[in-house]
């Protein structure tokens, strides 16, 4: 589907050949039928009387032969002519509709299979479109706009052949967008080589682009390597992709509100899937407010691996709606041709067990053995690799309280054995998630919003050899709250090591602390030099003020 903005004339170049293909074949139908007639003359003309009938039978049977050797040539050149008319004819009712509006703009292009990936290289934007001959039959607004039909790339490096895409379409929300975390908690957890082999395209399904816009920056402030490396990509649709929804028919006792929503989000899925379909090997929907369980990557590639062999259709990483289903993306075409056809009629999760009921179920035979069949089709992973956490759904005023119960319990903390210390910190925590608790390893840090100078610190009972340091903020659930621009310090009892570094302002901070890293992505990690051994207090300091609450997930002084 999305066709690539071009403005070739390829339709008006094609004319003169095409008339002059015309006249070539119509004189060699004429010259066939002359020579046919002047057979048939000489014939009748060199009829023998009677009495010379028989010793001329011979010839009118090698004459017979030669009629229908011409007779067979002349339906072999109109079969030719035939097919030639049909080939002209099938672009051309496509794009009749487009010309007559833009006259500058002419797209023609035949196909054979369902869907056909149409790339444009443009200035290294990886951007592409899809054609399906079969959407204008189901959004017929698209013959106006052919442009409609291309994606806005507003941020990614055209990443393809992986292993896994994950799409994730989201909206304009009247209360919380939960973006940001949903793409921590998919990214928490990831190894290199796993990251390497991930897409996750981010569809923001809105037409302004202002907004459009807000959310892609919003991404690159908070994931640059990911964007930058290709990871993650931010996709939005044409302003005349979507068609009027105001003549859409009410059913199943929905709204007119909820059925226009539900009709927007079949055609958002489908747009997503297609966008997705030669990227990689598999593709997994998913929303935007949800939480991945930690190793969720590995799991599913075991998985897929273990049941590549059988003829499903979809395996199911969460029993929640649409969420967490995965395709192979080379049945992507036939399952987005279904959700176009019946776009308007019924939601999408109802849709798709339509698909496996069209595939399996056998009329004669009762609900029992349909859902059977259909079971054949759909595998179930357990337990649940992400969960819905998402108060307030994307149709305005609708609260979805939906939970995975096979989602089970994930731990938000990482327990370590760390030498005593008396801590103490400026931030306030929250409820019972104290900095004591966190550094004993059986809880974790969560305090309100810090702000420029506040601390935790960590005075050791004796100086000890640190040989280094681990500081993880935010959890697989509240990913987004992390620190940001704060820095890892400590005091040397070494009072040799603290003259010879007081001077070097990039290390020095006050009170004789020194500055030996920072949290970059919500991690601090790092060793201890030797020549500031023993250490008698650590601490991180805020040197800004923040936007959200942190959270310490993971505290680790190695000795």
């Amino acid at each position: 589907m999305l066709l690539p903005a071009t403005t070739t004339k390829k339709t008006q170049r094609n004319g003169p050949r095409v008339r002059n293909e015309m006249r070539v074949y119509s004189f060699r139908f004429g010259c066939v039928l002359a020579a046919a007639c002047f057979v048939s003359l000489t014939w009748i003309k060199s009829m023998p009387s009677d009495e010379e009938v028989q010793p001329h039978l011979q010839t009118l049977y090698e004459r017979l032969l030669v009629a229908e050797e011409l007779g067979g040539q002349v339906s072999r050149d109109l079969s030719n002519i035939l097919e030639q008319l049909r080939n002209i004819s099938k672009p051309a009712n496509i794009t009749s509709n487009i010309t007559s509006t833009a006259n500058t703009t002419t797209t023609t292009t035949t196909t054979t299979t369902l869907f056909a990936t149409i790339r444009e290289s443009r200035l290294g934007s990886g951007q592409q479109a899809f054609l399906q001959p079969n959407i204008y039959i189901y959004m017929p607004h698209l013959r106006q706009h052919p442009d409609s039909l291309k994606p806005n790339v507003a941020l990614g490096q055209g990443r393809r052949g992986v292993s896994i895409v994950m799409g994730i379409p989201t909206v304009k929300r009247e209360k919380q967008s939960y973006l940001v975390s949903t793409l921590g908690s998919l990214l928490y957890s990831l190894t290199s080589s796993q990251r390497q082999d991930l897409l996750i395209i981010v569809f923001v399904a809105e037409t302004d682009s202002d907004y459009v816009g807000s959310v892609s920056e919003t991404i690159r402030k908070n994931y640059p390597k990911e964007v930058q490396s290709g990871l993650v990509e931010v996709v939005s649709p044409s302003q005349y992709y979507y068609p009027d929804f105001t003549s859409l028919k009410e059913t199943f006792g929905d709204s007119k509100d909820r059925v226009k929503w539900r009709t927007k989000q079949n055609l958002d899925f489908s747009f997503l899937m297609l966008y997705a379909q030669d990227k990689g090997t598999y593709y997994v929907q998913l929303e935007d407010d949800i939480v991945a369980k930690a190793g969720y990557y590995n799991d599913m590639k075991t998985y897929t691996t273990h049941e590549a062999s059988k003829q499903w259709l979809y395996l199911e990483f969460s029993q929640l709606g649409f969420i967490g289903k995965m395709f192979r993306t080379s049945d992507l075409p036939m399952v987005v041709e279904f959700f176009l056809m019946f776009h308007r009629d019924k939601p999408i999760d109802w849709l798709l067990d339509h698909i496996l009921w069209v595939k399996v179920c056998n009329p004669e035979k009762d609900a029992k053995h349909c859902n059977e069949q259909k079971a054949l089709l759909k595998q179930r992973y357990k337990p649940s690799l992400f969960q819905h956490v998402g108060l307030h759904s994307s149709l305005p005023g609708k609260l979805q309280q939906l939970k995975d119960k096979d989602f089970g319990k994930q731990a938000l903390y990482q327990a370590h054995s760390n030498p005593a210390a008396k801590v103490s910190s400026s931030l306030k925590h929250y409820q019972q998630h104290s900095l004591e608790k966190a550094y004993k390893g059986v809880d974790f840090f969560w305090a309100l919003t810090p702000i420029k100078n506040d601390y935790i610190l960590f005075k050791f009972l004796q100086p000890i050899r640190i040989s280094g340091y681990l500081f993880r903020s935010g959890n697989i659930e509240t990913s987004g709250d992390r620190f940001h621009n704060t820095t890892v310090e400590v005091l040397s009892s070494n009072a040799a090591a603290r003259d010879k570094l007081k001077h070097d302002l990039s290390q020095e901070s006050d009170n004789g602390f020194i500055i030996i890293g920072a949290f970059e992505n919500g991690i601090a990690e790092g060793e201890i030099a030797e020549e500031l051994q023993p250490i008698s207090e650590l601490r991180l300091v805020v040197h800004s003020d923040a936007d959200v609450w942190a959270l310490l997930s993971e505290i680790l002084i190695k000795v």
